[in-house]
């Protein structure tokens, strides 16, 4: 994965305010799972929109990615062509 992950940071922070909820509420238990879960769920979306951006700066680069795969079809056209040419010219 390139890049920070930010799930632990979620996955932290929804401990330490589910915590707080819990004591408040006097239900440590269910404030802790309550965290927990909100603390993933906002983690995982944060590294979703994390790497929709990382896709999109590297689809802004990804035009040399699309001139890599023209030049390996323009060498296989080229070979085909010299062998041809090759192949033709020797006999």
């Amino acid at each position: 994965m390139e890049g920070r992950s930010f799930i632990g940071v979620g996955l932290a922070l929804g401990v330490a305010i589910g915590s707080a909820l819990g004591i408040v509420l006097d239900n440590l238990a269910l404030g802790i799972c309550v965290g927990v879960a909100v603390g993933l769920a906002l983690g995982a979306g944060l590294d979703a929109r994390g790497a929709s951006s990382r896709r999109k700066d590297s689809s802004d680069g990804g035009s040399s990615s699309v001139g890599d795969g023209g030049g390996s079809k323009g060498k296989q056209s080229d070979n085909n062509d010299g062998g041809s040419d090759a192949g033709g010219g020797g006999d």
